[in-house]
C-alpha cells in the first residue's frame, strides 16, 4: 500500500492530513458535493483544528449531534450545508467506530475484489454507488488498493 502525496486543497497542511489519514480522506469525500473540491477536502483539517488538533472519529461519534453540528457550523463553516453534512459525517464516524475499529482503512483492507471495496463503501453514510466507484478509483490510483477487478468496479 502506498500513499501518494495528495494536492487537492491548495493548503499543504490539509493535503498532508489527507495523505496520511484515510479517515480524513473518506470524510473529505463525503463533503465533496455542491462545493468546490478544495473546500470539501479542507474540511477534515478544519474539523481536526476545532477538535484540538486531531481528527478523532470515535470522539466525533461520541459527540451529540447538536454539538458536532455546532462545531461544523462555526465560521467559516465546513460546507455550504454545514448541519446536513455534520450529521452525515457523524453518522459515518459512528459506522467507522462501531464496525471498523475507528479506521477507514478497515473498510477496504480485507476486500478480495474491487466489487467488494465498492460495495463496502456504498454502504457507508454519505456514499452511493457513484461516489463509491469514484473512491474505489482514488484508492487504487492514490493508495495502491488494487484488488482484482478494482478498475472495473471504479468504472
Amino acid at each position: 500500500m502506498t500513499n501518494t502525496p495528495l494536492r487537492l486543497t491548495g493548503d499543504p497542511e490539509a493535503d498532508q492530513l489527507l495523505t496520511e489519514d484515510d479517515n480524513a480522506l473518506l470524510i473529505g469525500m463525503v463533503l465533496d458535493q455542491q462545493v468546490p473540491m478544495e473546500k470539501a477536502f479542507s474540511g477534515p483539517l478544519v474539523i481536526a483544528q476545532r477538535m484540538g488538533g486531531r481528527l478523532d472519529v470515535a470522539r466525533i461519534a461520541a459527540m451529540s449531534e447538536d454539538e458536532f453540528v455546532e462545531l461544523c457550523s462555526q465560521r467559516p463553516a465546513i460546507h455550504r450545508f454545514p448541519a446536513a453534512m455534520a450529521k452525515r459525517i457523524r453518522q459515518l464516524c459512528q459506522v467507522l467506530t462501531d464496525d471498523y475499529e475507528s479506521q477507514a482503512t478497515n473498510v477496504w483492507k480485507d476486500a478480495r475484489s474491487g466489487d467488494e471495496v465498492k460495495a463496502n463503501l456504498a454502504r457507508l453514510p454519505g456514499f452511493g454507488q457513484d461516489k463509491a466507484a469514484i473512491f474505489t478509483a482514488v484508492l487504487g490510483k492514490l493508495r495502491g488498493i488494487t484488488p482484482e477487478g478494482w478498475r472495473d468496479a471504479a468504472g
